[in-house]
């Protein structure tokens, strides 16, 4: 099982890198990407902390991604910060979505799914137009267990199931009690109608994005 979005103390989480990656394996996990948030003042600098745990991952008994959650930037740059993200050496770059518990920029889920970035975090109430260019484009949509951003996967799951989008897993995890086991990401997956897809999709992109590095 794996998990695609995940934050540490270099953003608003609550634990360092290397304690994700202990808790994450002694929950199950096979593997999870460190996606904090980011946007032009800090890309250059996460990305490069985060990467001097490449050094030593022949050490850590789980794979995972180094990366970046773009956050809360206006959508006309979002484009922008998707390349200098991964110019700078991120090996998934998601961007936040237009989740209904935040103030999220209008604009910012279409502006997402036309950029190169892997996964659309938490896309709140999509559109259908959105849910069609992501599946066009390749870009994944996230089935989220965080609180509030959860409320929405019934909505992202059937429409990305009517109109052929990919879905992934992200706990959107800050804290130690965000850490889910493989059976509660199932019931995650299945308790919004997606069912065993999004455990698919989401090893399967992680282990394209992990034969890239």
């Amino acid at each position: 099982m794996f998990d695609l979005h995940v934050h540490s103390v270099f953003s608003d989480g609550e634990l360092l890198p290397s304690e994700i990656l202990r808790r994450m394996q002694n929950k199950g996990i096979l593997g999870c990407a460190i996606t904090d948030h980011a946007d032009f003042t800090n890309i250059s600098t996460l990305i490069s902390q985060l990467s001097k745990l490449r050094e030593h991952a022949e050490f850590y008994d789980i794979e995972f991604l180094i990366g970046v959650e773009l956050t809360h930037i206006p959508p006309k740059l979002i484009s922008k910060a998707v390349e200098l993200s991964w110019r700078e050496g991120a090996e998934i770059v998601i961007v936040h979505g237009e989740t209904i518990v935040e103030p999220v920029a209008e604009g910012t889920n279409l502006a997402a799914i036309e950029s190169e970035t892997s996964v659309l975090a938490h896309p709140g109430l999509i559109k259908e137009k959105e849910v069609e260019l992501a599946a066009e484009n390749g870009v994944c949509l996230e089935i989220s267990s965080r609180r509030g951003h959860c409320l929405t996967n019934g909505h992202v799951a059937k429409m990305a199931t009517e109109l052929g989008a990919d879905l992934v897993f992200g706990s959107d995890s800050h804290a130690p009690s965000d850490i889910l086991s493989p059976e509660e990401i199932r019931k995650v997956s299945f308790g919004c109608g997606a069912g065993e897809v999004v455990l698919k999709n989401t090893e399967k992109l992680f282990r394209k994005l992990r034969r890239e590095i």
